[in-house]
C-alpha cells in the first residue's frame, strides 16, 4: 500500500493545500495520473468549489483530480482511477456518503492493492479502523463508525497541545484518554498540524517539522519525530 495522511490542509498564514504540495507532487511522481477526488466531507460548499479548490494548488504540481460527483457510476469511477484524493471537512459527513454509495469496500480493495491514497484530515480518519478519534461534530448518523482499516491504529488530526484561556473543558489529550481506556489495543496517533504520515514499501514514517504524539492505555505518551521509527503501529 500507499498512503500519504495529511493532518490538515491548510496552516495558518498559508494557501490552501500550500505545504503538502510538495510532498503530494513527490509521492504522486512527475507523471499525471488519473487522480479520483472524494468531496463528500464537504458542507458549507459545493463539489465543484471543492474540486476547483483543489485544482488550483494540484496544478502548481503538474496533477488534475476529478471529482467523483461527475460520474454516474462511482463504483466504476473508483476501479478506475490511478490514486485515490479524499478532502477534509466532517468525517461523519464524508463516513455517511461512502457508505451510501457503497464505495467503503471499493476504496479499501483499490487501495491494498497498490494504488495511492492521500486523505486529509477527514481523509486520513477514514484510512484508520473508526471515525472515533475524529473532532467533527456528529451532524449526521452513518450506518456504522468503521471506515477503510488501511492502517490498524487511530489517527487524531489537528492535534493540539493547548487548552485555551478560560476553557474549562476536556483538553485533545484527555478525550483521547477515554478512547484509549475502552479502547485498550489501540495505538492513537496525535498528528499536530503541518505534519503527515507516509507509508510506503512497508515503512511508516512521519513528514514535516513537528513531533507526533503516540497514545496507547497504560503507557506514557511518546513524543516521536520524523527521525524516529513508526514500524510497531503497523503490528
Amino acid at each position: 500500500m500507499r498512503l500519504l495522511l495529511i493532518s490538515n490542509s491548510t496552516n495558518p498564514g498559508e494557501g490552501y493545500l500550500e505545504y503538502p504540495k510538495n510532498y503530494i507532487k513527490d509521492f504522486l511522481g512527475e507523471k499525471a495520473v488519473n487522480a479520483i477526488f472524494i468531496p463528500y466531507a464537504a458542507v458549507t460548499f459545493s463539489y465543484e468549489a471543492y474540486e476547483e479548490k483543489v485544482n488550483a494548488r494540484f496544478a502548481e504540481i503538474g496533477h488534475h483530480v476529478t471529482s467523483i460527483h461527475r460520474f454516474i457510476n462511482p463504483v466504476e469511477a473508483v476501479e478506475n482511477a490511478d490514486a485515490i484524493v479524499v478532502g477534509g471537512g466532517n468525517t461523519w459527513q464524508l463516513v455517511k456518503m461512502l457508505q451510501e454509495k457503497g464505495l467503503m469496500k471499493v476504496i479499501r480493495k483499490k487501495v491494498k492493492k497498490g494504488t495511492p491514497y492521500i486523505g486529509w484530515s477527514a481523509g486520513s480518519n477514514i484510512a484508520c479502523p473508526t471515525l472515533r478519534t475524529t473532532n467533527d461534530m456528529p451532524i449526521v448518523e452513518p450506518e456504522k463508525f468503521k471506515t477503510l482499516k488501511l492502517v490498524p491504529f487511530q489517527i487524531n488530526p489537528h492535534y493540539l497541545d493547548e487548552n485555551p484561556a478560560n476553557h474549562g473543558g476536556e483538553t485533545r489529550e484527555m478525550r483521547i484518554n477515554e478512547f484509549i481506556e475502552v479502547n485498550r489495543e489501540t495505538y492513537v496517533v496525535g498528528l499536530r498540524e503541518g505534519t503527515m504520515l507516509l507509508l510506503e514499501d512497508g515503512d511508516l514514517v512521519l513528514m514535516g517539522n513537528r513531533k507526533a504524539r503516540i497514545f496507547k492505555q497504560g503507557q506514557e505518551p511518546l513524543e516521536l519525530s520524523n527521525e524516529d521509527d513508526f514500524s510497531f503501529l503497523l503490528n
